[in-house]
């Protein structure tokens, strides 16, 4: 019998993410599918003449997306058009690729991080934006990021050097990053696989690995739970996987950091059944 086939798009070589750790990622991601039965190769996100031959394309390491926006919302028309068999959903793909997917997930009822919105970042904006939380310590990102890029903490007084060049999301900080961290779950076609913690360094407040952070193996309370499983049921679409950040806030509840769907590092690493129930949720996807 044929092994099924796919591909995993990786960053464009020109890209300054082609010379970050997602090579490592890779194997890891790859070696868990290959140990399902699964033959698996890497195709660039600009690169990608030869993607009807795969029987699935997963987009979980298009690092770098970020710096070419509407080439990635061109990519991915092309690719439905061609009908390659795409997973997550291009719709998925397109609509989580702008952090305003916060308002509307907020809008159906799912636990957020306020955020607030603008089309570029200054001052007067940002004091606008501590008033209306009611607190002077805020978070400012592109509203097209990943990875920590362009990102701030940011307070009265202070520079807004290293910060977002375009559309901005700002949000208030969560101090209890500082403590108990960001906690990510990780689902596989609708089902929960493990969790994660990550911890920003001492005086840092970024968890990503390309700023040192701490990253442990968590097992999931059951507030967390509920917070992700609201998340998943606020959008209307049908998710091969799905990495839900989260944080507490000051009144202790979990509550949505970002939903990745696009091209989320999946630890696997810290997956107690080895990527068995990644491999699984693949193949079956195949199948359908």
């Amino acid at each position: 019998m044929t092994k099924p086939r796919i591909a995993i798009l990786t960053p464009d070589r020109k890209d300054e993410a082609f010379e970050t750790r997602w090579d490592k990622v890779f194997d890891r991601e790859a070696e868990a599918l290959r140990a399902g039965g699964i033959t698996v190769e890497a195709r660039s996100w600009t690169q990608t003449e030869d993607l009807e031959s795969f029987d699935l394309v997963l987009p979980l390491l298009a690092w770098g997306y970020v710096r070419d926006h509407p080439a990635w919302l061109a990519a991915l028309e092309e690719w439905q058009r061609r009908g390659i068999r795409l997973q997550n959903p291009a719709s998925a793909l397109a609509w989580n690729s702008r952090k305003t997917y916060l308002d509307a997930l907020a809008s159906r009822g799912a636990p957020i991080v306020p955020a607030l919105f603008f089309d570029r970042l200054s001052e007067s904006r940002l004091d606008r934006a501590a008033a209306h939380f009611g607190t002077d310590r805020l978070v400012a990102k592109p509203q097209i990021s990943h990875g920590g890029w362009q990102t701030i903490r940011w307070s009265p007084g202070e520079s807004l050097v290293g910060g977002p060049e375009g559309d901005v999301i700002v949000q208030p900080y969560m101090p209890e990053i500082e403590r108990s961290g960001e906690i990510s779950l990780l689902y596989f076609g609708g089902l929960l696989s493990h969790a994660i913690r990550k911890r920003p360094q001492p005086g840092d407040f970024r968890v990503q690995p390309e700023y040192d952070g701490i990253i442990t193996r968590h097992i999931a309370e059951s507030d967390e739970i509920r917070a992700a499983e609201a998340v998943l049921t606020a959008i209307d679409e049908d998710l091969l996987y799905a990495r839900i950040d989260l944080v507490r806030g000051p009144d202790g509840a979990p509550a949505l950091m970002e939903i990745e769907l696009i091209e989320p590092d999946l630890y696997l690493a810290f997956d107690p059944a080895e990527g068995r129930g990644f491999a699984a949720a693949v193949r079956e996807r195949i199948a359908g």
